[in-house]
Parts: structure tokens; sequence; C-alpha cells
């Protein structure tokens, strides 16, 4: 099946006692049973079914099968934010003492928490470069994982995934990707080597800015082992699922930042446009992009489909159906950048990613305020920076409200 077709045939679709054609709502904290066995059961994880939904949910459920489906994995977990599943999907495996390798070009967000993860004895260090051999001059004894987005929010840094989780495998370590800027329409991190995706699904996969959640799909691919591995020790009898199991019983459920039913449904909505959106999208943003660098010679514009960015031709070999919805642009100055925001009539200024609409955000001052000028630098925030994220409107009224804009419009 094609994208569009496997969203709305090949996944969990409906209710088939009513004949519902979404996923019902169940709005509902927790489940009752027939007897105290059947809870007991469920509870040991000896049998199927929900008991609260701070564990699992129906609705819930829905929503984590179908984006297993897209991602090609075998069991997802979906969580209350992008960063709660970055959260769990780390923290399910690491320990005092362990070391993390990640891309030099990072969310600031995501750089905060590597910053917390401090406190509690994980130090993580950054690659010089995005290019698997730089990931492969910081691999330690202590590294326990290595991590990247595949597409660098906002730097726009395109990951080598298939030769950083070959990087990976060779010195035995999981390799994480953050897939939110892609989303599995332009590439799926797990067919090509990656150990476990992360998606903010509050961005493309939801679509409207309605809801916020992240989720975690595992590929059950990566060979867990005790000794390197120690908090999986219970859950390697588990096999393709001992990380899941573990995550399920352990760190998800007890921090409990679990996904409410309400977003996971409006996310099942979001997702059967998501190929379509995702189409408009990375067409707008490279016909923005063109038009920006032929516009103004005092600019510098940044995108994976212009022939000018140095991670073009891998955008171009692991990239399908696009290069992603986010554009950036250098103005020459702090002032000029705000006053170019300020001038746009279409664009929201919000800190966001993967609306319908055209959102714009100066990084330095909001995503990557709280970093140090060398993170920043690393990450490709500069003073001057603009981030569109560029959304869904007519093609035209975009290239005519941000010539305006660039000219000094009021």
């Amino acid at each position: 099946m094609g994208f569009n077709t496997a969203i709305l045939h090949n996944a969990p679709n409906g209710e088939p006692n009513t004949g519902a054609t979404l996923p019902p709502i169940y709005q509902s904290s927790a489940f009752q049973h027939e007897s105290a066995e059947i809870l007991e059961r469920l509870f040991e994880n000896k049998a199927a079914g929900f008991s609260y939904t701070r564990i699992n949910n129906p609705t819930i459920e829905a929503f984590e099968k179908k984006i297993t489906m897209l991602e090609g994995g075998i069991s997802s977990v979906a969580c209350a934010s992008g960063m709660a599943a970055l959260t769990n999907a780390f923290l399910n495996i690491l320990q005092a003492g362990d070391e993390i390798v990640a891309a030099p070009g990072l969310y600031g967000g995501t750089i905060d928490l590597f910053r917390d993860f401090e406190a509690f004895g994980i130090k993580t260090f950054y690659a010089k470069e995005n290019t698997p051999k730089a990931f492969e001059n910081q691999i330690t004894k202590r590294t326990k994982l290595i991590f990247a987005e595949t597409i660098g929010n906002p730097k726009l840094d395109v990951t080598d995934i298939k030769g950083l989780a070959d990087i990976a495998h060779q010195y035995d370590v999981p390799l994480i990707i953050d897939n939110t800027t892609a989303t599995p329409y332009l590439v799926k991190p797990l067919l090509l080597g990656a150990d476990i995706v992360v998606n903010s699904s509050s961005k493309y996969i939801n679509g409207n800015s309605d809801a916020i959640s992240g989720i975690l799909t595992d590929a059950g691919t990566y060979r867990w082992s005790k000794e390197k591995y120690p908090g999986l020790s219970d859950y390697i009898k588990f096999g393709k699922m001992a990380y899941i199991a573990k995550l399920r019983k352990g760190l998800f459920r007890n921090t409990g930042a679990c996904l409410s039913p309400q977003n996971a449904f409006l996310n099942c909505i979001g997702l059967e446009t998501l190929g379509l959106r995702m189409q408009r999208h990375c067409t707008n943003a490279l016909a923005l992009a063109t038009f920006l660098e032929q516009l103004d010679a005092d600019i510098t514009v940044n995108y994976p489909g212009l022939a000018s960015s140095p991670y073009h031709e891998l955008a171009k070999s692991q990239l399908h159906n696009g290069y992603g919805g986010i554009v950036t642009f250098r103005t020459g100055s702090k002032e000029r950048a705000f006053q170019i925001i300020n001038s746009l009539k279409l664009p929201l200024i919000i800190s966001n990613v993967g609306d319908t609409k055209t959102l714009v955000i100066h990084p330095a001052s909001t995503i990557s305020l709280y970093c140090t000028e060398q993170e920043k630098e690393a990450s490709g925030v500069y003073d001057d920076l603009i981030r569109i994220s560029v959304g869904i409107e007519d093609i035209e009224d975009l290239k005519a409200d941000f010539e305006n804009a660039l000219k000094g419009g009021n």
C-alpha cells in the first residue's frame, strides 16, 4: 500500500461493534473487571487488557498502533509530550555513569534536557559535525546510546542514518533518532538501521496545533545484553519486546507522563491527512526557499532542498517525497530579523512547527534562549536567524508576504 492508503486502511480504525469509523474516545481513568483474579493477571503482565489510563487506554493504543505501522516498528509508547517521549526513550536504558553521543545540531529543549541529565550522572558528548566519523570519535566505553535528529531543528543538517546506524552497531550501542521534522512520510529511520525512533506528535503528525504529545517506537532489532544494560536484566526474556516491556512496567508507568485519550483521538484524526499535508509543506517550502534565495542577496537561505545546502545530496538520496517543511534564513542582524517577523501578515509568531498555517520564530531568543553561545553555534542558531515552518497556504500569497516584509513592509 502507498503511504496515504496505509494510513486509512492498514492501521486500527473505528470500532467494529458500532461501525464507528474512528476510534472512540475512552475518556475513563480506570477500567472495571469481572474478578480480582483477572485484574491480578493484568498487573502481573500475564493477560492483555486495560486497567488504568496512566498505563494504557484503548484510544491511546489505537494511536500507538498507527504510528507503529507507519514507522515500521514492533511497538510504540505514546507520552504526554515530545520531551516526555525523549526522556522515557533515554532513561529507560541509562543509569549514572553512562554517556550519550549526540548530534551537534539539536532542538534547544533537547540540549536543556541533556543538561538536566548531568544531575543524575549522565553526560552527553556532541559530535563536532554531523557525520558518522565525527560521532565515532566521541564514543567511549561508557557510551550507551547515540542520538540525532533526522533533520536538525533549526540547523537543518541531515543525518546519515544508515551510516550512523552502522557505527552505532559496530560499537554495540543503540541508535535513537528524532524523526519529528521529517515524519515517516519522508523517511523511516528504523528501516535504515535505527533502533528507536521518537516523534513529537504535537507537530506534523497532529497538524493543527491542538494537542501536545510525543511517541516513541521500537524496531525490536537491537540485542540488549544484561551486562551492558543491567536495568533490562529482568526483561531480556521478552526478546524483541524487552525494551518496551521494561518501559511499560517501569519508567513510563511510574513517572506518569501519559497521553490523554482526547489528544490521542485528535492525533488519529490528524494522521489521516499527514501524507497530503507533508506533500504540500514540502512543495511550499522548496518554492519559498528558492524564491527567497533569488529575491534578496543580503540574506542567506538554508533548506536541504536547495543545491546550496551542504546536505542536499544526502537529503536527496535519503529522503523521499520532499525535503521537509522548515526553512531558515539569516538577515544580517537581530534588529532586521525582528523587523521582518513583525512585518509579516500571514505567518503566526509561534514556537511550534508542523501547523497547517505558516509559523515564524526567532530561535536565539526563544527555543535556544538557554543554550550557551557554543551550543547555539553548533545548532545553527544565530542572532539574525529566522525559522519558518512553512504551512499549506497558497504559495503565491506567502511569496508576496515575505517579499513585502523583506522590503521593509508595514
